[in-house]
């Protein structure tokens, strides 16, 4: 706007400059007044801002900018849209410093160069007209400045721009090299995803559960974020309208190369049976009932070949609702499936995979607006990477089963119940039941465990579930998943609860129906393990409603039809058979589990160990078959079992009965961790050592371990394993030295360096040997001794240590592991002896 003059004194007579044809009055308080000079009279007056002349210059340009950038929107052109704002957000941040009036002048013309560069290259971009300039960045006067003087300037300027855009490009591929390389470089991963909008005809409210599928292995691959959405249209929770955010974590190199990955959103109506039913007060409120997915191929996203956050993402709805006949004549389903896509009592499952293999979706309008991108790390980096999109108040939606690494003091005790299906007789009905399972945690004295049910992140904890319910479904097939988290004290005592109940459309009968049965599972076995992964079968109980409410009547029964036969009961036949005062019902009921705990194992040889304490007598035999348990189990519990095997240790210190045991075991897990398999977890065992153990004696058994192993060299094969965990062993020795050292104040010095001293001798005599049985231990001395010398550097004199490696390696005889000893030499200039500072460094070698 532009002011002609004062009308009043809080009025002001103007035009805009978009439009200057066009005069009226603005309010005094929406004008900013500017210093100008005015140059003549009347017609011929030519007001002059005083501004700088590249202020007016960066006015102009964003004048200009903006309306390129609107143009930029409507065309749908994201990539250049984004460059351009980006562009008009630097000159609008440095012409507010540089009419502050506050910078010095060495950094107000430094400034000025950034500001007439950005100007130059944006100009270029846009196709716009290059602006030349002198050597400060002001623009040439061409009545003033000769042809050949303009045509040279404007040569300079366009090499300057063009080189501009090259290092861009080249900055860019950098980026995405990097990129590449950063997500190669890190074993975990976490989709990001924004719920913008859900565009939907629901009519009442309801939930939406977002998670992640594998389209191939039909079978859902993290957790619920789930969002409570309102019959209004917005969430429930308003204060969360521009803050609906979640992130998938825990996602490994597996999961990125999935032949298939599909963001899966499935809602779910809470109110009425039917929508139909109008007369709203006799109805029954507050039931679960199923209304329609929505599904995304992620893929692309996932593996990195699509990456923009910005970019919103329809996601179209299908309603269980729509009429079958219409979505038949619409959409080409595959021959996998039924002709139609969905009915009103299509599971929701069976939906999704319709979805998925139909081509496209009668959504007339409706779905979901988000936005996604694929971040590299696990939760803690990607808080700390991507600030501006994961804080604290983002959902964490983890992956159903373990991270493919586990860092010490990941404290985790989640198991993953779902809800698979079941076969219910409708009894004394004429049609069938309208079955809804309800979900709770009991211990063994009936009290019900609060808030231990979380049915998605986002979410509040329940203290019990209500299952979809699927109308006058004889076989209801339900795969809903909830996480249930119980503290690790409680888990032996408690079990799941399963009730059912048939539910009414009206009030006044639902308010009548009661728990027609039951069924139940402990979280414990009997041999003191958890509940197995995968499917269980468990017997449905019927019985009086009192005695179905008291824990005592159906704990000491069979929960699984697997325990029935195991007691010698028969299952076949449809008789039912009465066990105390609970009967075995006709109907059928599968669940199934998935426990990620890093405190509770399903393996019978790893519990023995780690509750060591509880059987002494078993300790030697724990400690062996220690050594046979699957290396996936060891890993997941890696800080417990270190933890036991050295405490094993050091209440034992007095003792060397199960020293030998403990460092067979040790080297067990380090071979273990060196594995291709596991070679992961080696970040894991690093910050272990040295944020989680604390072993202050170990240093002196597993030294004494050791010699003895290698002063019996003709053992070769424990021998082989434990050269080949040299550079752990000595880590662990190095460490407890340390923390010993800072209690003691380095109290027994002496010793400790004459224990390493002789297991150094003791090494270097083996390395003499011309014994053909030696050769394969010694081959691996030379490859794997040198990995332990940054470590003891720490604790052991560097000369003396040069010393004892110089004797190391004349000691090899004569035309003998050549070219092994070789590399040897080649990894010891390698390391921190060859950066010591002294007259005497490491001459010797």
């Amino acid at each position: 706007m532009l002011a002609l003059g004062i009308t009043k004194q809080s009025w002001y007579r103007g035009y805009t400059l978009r439009k200057k044809s066009k005069k009226g009055i603005f309010p005094a308080s929406y004008i900013q007044l500017k210093e100008a000079i005015v140059e003549g009279k009347g017609q011929h007056e030519t007001v002059i801002p005083s501004e700088l002349p590249l202020i007016q210059e960066v006015t102009t340009t964003l004048r200009e900018w903006s309306t390129i950038w609107r143009q930029l929107y409507v065309q749908d052109n994201r990539e250049m849209f984004h460059n351009v704002r980006h562009m008009i957000y630097n000159l609008i941040e440095w012409r507010s410093q540089i009419l502050s009036g506050t910078l010095p002048q060495d950094e107000l013309k430094e400034l000025k160069k950034k500001v007439t560069a950005k100007i130059d290259y944006g100009n270029r971009i846009l196709d716009l007209d290059l602006v030349v300039r002198d050597e400060d960045g002001n623009i040439l006067d061409p009545e003033q400045t000769s042809t050949i003087s303009l045509f040279r300037a404007h040569e300079v300027a366009s090499k300057q721009v063009e080189e501009r855009l090259l290092e861009e490009k080249s900055q860019k591929q950098n980026l995405d090299i990097s990129r590449q390389a950063k997500f190669a470089a890190t074993p975990s991963f976490a989709l990001f995803v924004n719920l913008k909008n859900v565009v939907c005809k629901i009519g009442e409210d309801a939930e939406v559960l977002m998670s992640l599928y594998d389209p191939l292995e039909y079978k859902f691959i993290s957790e619920n974020y789930l969002v409570r959405w309102s019959s209004s249209g917005l969430p429930k929770d308003i204060d969360r309208l521009h803050n609906l955010r979640a992130v998938f974590t825990d996602l490994g190199s597996k999961d990125l190369k999935r032949e298939k990955i599909s963001f899966v959103c499935q809602i779910v109506r809470v109110g009425r049976m039917e929508l139909r039913d109008n007369n709203t007060r006799k109805l029954t409120s507050g039931l679960r009932r199923p209304f329609g997915v929505a599904v995304m191929d992620v893929t692309d996203i996932i593996n990195g070949k699509v990456d923009d956050e910005d970019k919103q993402h329809f996601i179209p709805f299908q309603s269980l609702a729509l009429d079958n006949a219409i979505q038949h004549k619409q959409l080409n389903i595959s021959s996998r499936f039924s002709p139609r896509v969905a009915g009103e009592n299509d599971f929701l499952q069976t939906v999704i995979n319709k979805v998925i293999a139909a081509k496209e979706v009668n959504h007339k309008g409706q779905g979901l607006w988000v936005t996604l991108k694929l971040l590299p790390g696990d939760i803690h980096q990607i808080r700390k990477e991507f600030p501006h999109l994961v804080d604290r108040s983002t959902a964490v939606a983890r992956k159903m089963g373990f991270p493919e690494i586990i860092m010490p003091g990941d404290v985790r005790n989640d198991i993953y119940v779902t809800l698979v299906q079941g076969d219910f007789d409708k009894g004394s009905k004429t049609t069938a039941k309208n079955v809804e399972v309800t979900v709770s945690v009991y211990d063994e004295d009936g009290k019900r465990l609060e808030n231990v049910i979380f049915p998605g992140a986002g979410d509040e904890a329940l203290s019990e579930y209500k299952s979809v319910i699927y109308y006058q479904v004889k076989q209801p097939r339900w795969f809903e998943t909830v996480k249930v988290a119980i503290p690790i004290e409680d888990v032996n005592r408690s079990h799941l609860r399963f009730t059912f109940r048939h539910r009414s459309s009206q009030d006044s009968k639902d308010k009548s129906e009661k728990i027609f049965a039951l069924a139940f599972v402990k979280l414990m076995r009997y041999d003191g393990t958890t509940l197995r992964d995968g499917e269980h079968d468990l017997i449905v109980y019927k019985a009086e409603v009192k005695k179905l409410e008291d824990s005592s009547t159906y704990l000491s029964l069979p929960s699984t039809k697997i325990e029935l036969e195991e007691k010698g009961h028969s299952t076949a036949g449809k008789s039912m058979q009465n066990l105390g005062s609970c009967t075995i019902s006709k109907d059928s009921f599968q669940i199934s589990t998935l426990v990620c705990s890093t405190k509770l194992t399903q393996n019978v040889d790893l519990l023995g160990l780690l509750k060591w304490r509880s059987n002494t007598s078993l300790l030697q035999q724990n400690l062996r078959q220690l050594m046979k348990v699957d290396g996936g189990e060891v890993v997941k519990f890696l800080q417990d079992t270190l933890d036991a095997l050295f405490n094993i240790m050091m209440e034992n210190s007095e003792s060397e009965t199960f020293d030998t045991l403990v460092f067979d075991a040790l080297v067990f897990i380090i071979g273990l961790i060196a594995d291709r398999k596991f070679q992961h977890f080696n970040p894991v065992l690093e910050t272990y050592i040295k944020k989680h153990f604390s072993a202050t004696l170990a240093y002196t058994k597993l030294t004494k371990v050791l010699r003895t192993y290698v002063d019996n060299a003709g053992v070769t094969d424990q021998l082989f394993k434990a050269m080949k965990s040299l550079e752990y062993i000595f880590k662990f020795i190095v460490r407890s030295r340390i923390l010993f050292n800072q209690l003691y104040e380095n109290k027994g010095e002496a010793d400790f360096k004459e224990s390493l001293l002789q297991l150094f001798k003791s090494i270097n005599e083996m390395m003499s040997s011309v014994s053909d049985q030696t050769v394969i231990v010694k081959g691996a001395a030379l490859k794997y001794l040198p990995t332990i010398v940054n470590d003891v550097k720490l604790v052991f004199d560097p000369k003396e240590l040069s010393k004892l490696f110089t004797d190391f390696i004349l000691n090899v005889p004569v035309g003998r592991l050549t070219i092994q000893k070789l590399y040897c030499l080649i990894e010891i200039v390698h390391t921190d002896l060859f950066t010591q500072h002294g007259k005497e460094k490491s001459k010797n070698l």
